[in-house]
């Protein structure tokens, strides 16, 4: 049984992504819009909710970072996200400054 929206909600946390980047690397970094809740996202993908995740996929609310997001991110390391681990994955939004 995946975690709850409130046990995920409470793991929320900050990280520049000079911390993230490594998992970028492997492939476990997935961006979610700043539209969408993070914890909420979290238990879906906690969850295996497919129906969910292929949807938020296809509006373009989810999805692995793109080339030009991870040249951005590597030109100013101290960027920061909320971000929740969600085992392989590392969920993340851009904090916008």
């Amino acid at each position: 049984m995946g975690a709850t929206r409130e046990e995920l909600a409470l793991q929320v946390d900050v990280a520049e992504w000079g911390w993230l980047r490594p998992h970028g690397e492997r492939g476990g970094l997935i961006v979610v819009s700043a539209l969408l809740d993070l914890a909420e996202v979290g238990a879906r993908v906690a969850a295996d909710d497919v129906a969910a995740i292929e949807s938020w996929i296809a509006t373009g609310d989810l999805g692995k970072p793109t080339a030009a997001q991870r040249e951005a991110w590597d030109a100013a390391p101290d960027r920061r996200f909320r971000t929740l681990v969600v085992s392989p994955y590392v969920l993340v939004q851009e904090l916008v400054n």
